[in-house]
């Protein structure tokens, strides 16, 4: 005996029944429930032709890439390390071997001349004679001596094994600052200090007077040079040039870490500079002065300038560019506007300046101190308030995220690696794990 559709509004008797739904349904309501089934796949069918769009458009080969040039620049390294190391030894055992030999030749050329002299005198006694054949006999020993053992090398085998180079399949984690943990390490300013800093994802460089420091992740001072110039404004990284480069007020200096130098670079005209960033082929300096201009360079052996962005297209006439940082083809930008008492991040394509989002934050502009800022994942962003006291965690779309109380007054921050927050506060450098 045939049954009634399942459908509660249909009067029509079943003819099939439904293996999706194990009901019994009229030819109508089958076809319907198929139209329904067929109508569920067009989301799906969309859904995988947007996770295959995303996957085309992955970074994951830009990552590789820049990671095989780090790969590459620590194997060049390696190399200069290995060379530096050669030549100075070399050096040494040419010393070495030129002090003993200007001994040696020093006693024998007065043994000569003693013995010269006694001949034109004349004066000679069988005193002399023992004497002078007792010096010569000890001086042929010391050179059959000295010949074979005075000179000791020895060189111990370079080790190197897997630990040296990590590789791990890792996710980059979002940062989330709500609760900063507390200090990790810290490191103290002498007087005198200023508290710009950059890292390279190995070491961080600070100011530490009077000498510039590179400390690793453990903030551990691993090598120093002295810093002779004047105040520091800025610090950034050129993993082309594979240096840091320290703007004073009106120079220029390539930091190398490698052969801990400092380089003044002459090519990059005497201007009132204050703040810098780098992208893999651009060096983008700010000028200290209202209606601040943006300056592009071509990285290079050569340093050269490209283009000048002035007012307005950079800030008004009564803005001044606090910051600047570079990141995937944009440029952030902290404004801030004197005559308002207004601090704003914007960001702008790299390319041409465009507008892409601005954001007003709500910070008191008292004192005459620029807001520092730095990028974190995700293209998100953390200002230093050192009005009063607070990190402020800005989205990738320009919107307040979290604002952090920090216990000390923040001037300067960074990202080291993917886990540490680095702090420059008034006396100290605070490391923080997140």
């Amino acid at each position: 005996m045939s049954q009634p559709c399942t459908n509660s509004t249909c009067k029509l008797e079943s003819c099939a029944l439904c293996h999706c739904c194990q009901q019994n349904v009229c030819i109508a309501h089958l076809n319907e429930h198929a139209e329904f089934l067929q109508y569920q796949l067009n989301p799906l069918a969309d859904s995988i032709n947007s996770l295959k769009n995303r996957f085309q458009t992955l970074h994951i080969h830009e990552t590789v890439r820049d990671y095989h040039q780090k790969l590459e620049q620590w194997r060049l390294d390696c190399y200069r390390e290995v060379d530096h190391l050669f030549q100075e030894k070399s050096q040494e055992l040419d010393q070495i071997a030129a002090d003993l030999l200007d001994k040696q030749r020093d006693q024998i050329t007065h043994m000569h001349s003693e013995v010269s002299k006694l001949i034109q005198s004349k004066e000679i006694t069988q005193k002399n004679i023992e004497s002078y054949t007792s010096s010569i006999a000890q001086l042929n020993d010391d050179l059959k001596t000295n010949e074979y053992t005075n000179i000791h090398l020895h060189i111990s085998p370079l080790i190197i094994n897997d630990t040296l180079i990590s590789l791990r399949k890792a996710k980059r984690k979002e940062i989330n600052l709500n609760t900063l943990s507390s200090i990790y390490k810290e490191t103290k300013y002498p007087p005198g200090s200023y508290c710009p800093m950059a890292c390279n994802g190995r070491l961080l460089l600070i100011h530490q007077a009077p000498n510039l420091c590179f400390m690793d992740i453990e903030s551990v001072i691993v090598k120093q040079i002295l810093w002779s110039h004047g105040a520091i404004r800025d610090i950034c990284w050129s993993s082309t040039l594979n240096k840091f480069i320290v703007i004073e007020e009106n120079n220029i200096f390539f930091i190398s870490d490698t052969t801990v130098s400092v380089e003044s670079v002459e090519t990059i005209e005497k201007r009132r500079w204050f703040s810098c960033t780098c992208s893999d082929t651009r060096l983008f300096l700010t000028t200290g002065v209202r209606g601040s201009s943006i300056v592009e360079f071509h990285l290079s052996t050569l340093i050269t300038a490209i283009k000048e962005w002035k007012s307005p297209n950079t800030c008004s006439k009564d803005e001044f560019i606090n910051g600047i940082v570079y990141k995937n083809d944009i440029i952030a930008l902290m404004i801030k506007n004197k005559i308002g008492k207004t601090v704003r991040l914007e960001l702008r394509s790299c390319e041409k300046l465009n507008h892409i989002w601005s954001l007003l934050l709500n910070l008191m502009c008292n004192q005459n101190i620029a807001f520092r800022f730095c990028s974190l994942n995700y293209d998100e962003w953390l200002v230093a308030d050192h009005e009063t006291g607070h990190l402020l965690h800005i989205t990738n779309d320009g919107k307040l995220k979290t604002t952090i109380s920090y216990k000390a007054v923040p001037y300067y921050i960074c990202l080291f690696d993917s886990d540490m927050l680095v702090v420059s506060a008034a006396k100290a450098v605070n490391f923080h794990k997140i």
